[in-house]
């Protein structure tokens, strides 16, 4: 949180110790010291201490739609499978029904424009790749077997891995947050070029999880549905984003991306959710053994989805802080108030 986003990422061992927040239901909260790889049973009995009982307590991931996840006695690393603007409560099951989003977890509530529109897309572009490679090296090749295989089923933490993945659905909407938070349409239209160009510079230095975050938050239903925006974006940046669609057509299984992947040279930053996704399907596609014996084929696939291995203090600090609305029905009322349905 805050200024340790500003410092360089380094990989979070299982042993490593962190700093939690945990809130009751009246949104007073408890500080509690635990060990990354803490289960939830560990977690709940280090604010039992603060707060004098356990009894019947739970862990609860509260996103900011108010949205309730019970974690389980067993889960790890409960932290980092939070929602972006979600946090950790403590509660009895009696109190469930009374548990309510903070003020804070409704994200920004005027966008970043006077100081983003000043900003090189290309520096932009850049410090996110910068960013989101040290978060992508942060991730160990072990992570990505224990996520498909199921980390509870190992007991392994996945943490890095988690907050990369994050990372995209972050990204995402920043452009949706920022879109819908930008009331004059002429600036809106600045804006729509702006994150075209911050996407095109994100694809040509290789970083394609952060171009298809970026792509899929213009796609999204509060920023696609903005007519009268699109309609005033010049028919360059409409023929590139149209461009950007066809490379993220997911059709014969992402053909047009696999075909673009192959050709580069690494480092890359992959569009992780496709690389989950194939692994999980070679899992599940394969049995792990074959009459009592190691299938050692499903594993050598697996192996082969291993990850591949400052200009502007501002922007660097801009793009590791964002404030983002993550809440879709609050987005597409914004995005309604800025251009009614026609009649």
């Amino acid at each position: 949180m805050g200024d340790e986003k500003l410092q360089k990422r380094q990989p979070i061992k299982s042993n490593d110790e962190i700093l939690l927040k945990v809130y009751c239901c009246d949104h007073t909260y408890t500080t509690i010291r635990v060990p990354v790889a803490a289960s939830v049973r560990e977690v709940i009995g280090a604010v039992a201490d603060k707060l004098g009982s356990a009894e019947d307590l739970l862990l609860v991931n509260l996103s900011s739609t108010g949205e309730k996840v019970i974690f389980k006695p067993n889960d790890v690393s409960v932290f980092s499978t939070l929602s972006i603007n979600g946090r950790l409560f403590a509660c009895r099951r009696d109190q469930l029904d009374s548990l309510t989003p903070l003020p804070e977890q409704e994200g920004s509530s005027t966008g970043l424009l006077a100081g983003f529109e000043l900003m090189s897309s290309k520096d932009v572009a850049y410090h996110m790749t910068s960013y989101d490679w040290e978060l992508f090296h942060c991730v160990h090749e072990l992570e990505l077997i224990y996520h498909t295989f199921g980390r509870q089923n190992v007991n392994k933490t996945t943490v890095n891995l988690d907050l990369f993945l994050r990372r995209f659905n972050e990204i995402q909407f920043w452009v949706i947050t920022e879109m819908c938070l930008c009331s004059q349409l002429s600036k809106r239209v600045q804006l729509l070029k702006k994150f075209i160009k911050i996407a095109a510079h994100c694809k040509e230095y290789r970083n394609l999880n952060a171009f298809f975050a970026i792509i899929m938050g213009l796609s999204n239903p509060a920023v696609c549905r903005l007519r009268q925006t699109w309609e005033k974006l010049p028919n360059k940046f409409k023929k590139f984003y149209s461009e950007f669609e066809n490379f993220m057509d997911p059709s014969r299984n992402h053909r047009a991306y696999r075909l673009t992947v192959a050709k580069l040279e690494p480092p890359i930053i992959p569009f992780m959710p496709l690389l989950i996704k194939d692994m999980t399907f070679t899992h599940e596609g394969n049995k792990t053994f074959i009459d009592y014996l190691v299938n050692f084929e499903k594993m050598v696939r697996l192996s082969r989805y291993s990850p591949l291995a400052s200009k502007n203090p501002e922007v660097r600090t801009y793009v590791r802080q964002l404030n983002v609305i993550d809440n879709q029905r609050t987005l597409s009322q914004l995005s309604h108030g800025l251009e009614p349905r026609r009649s």
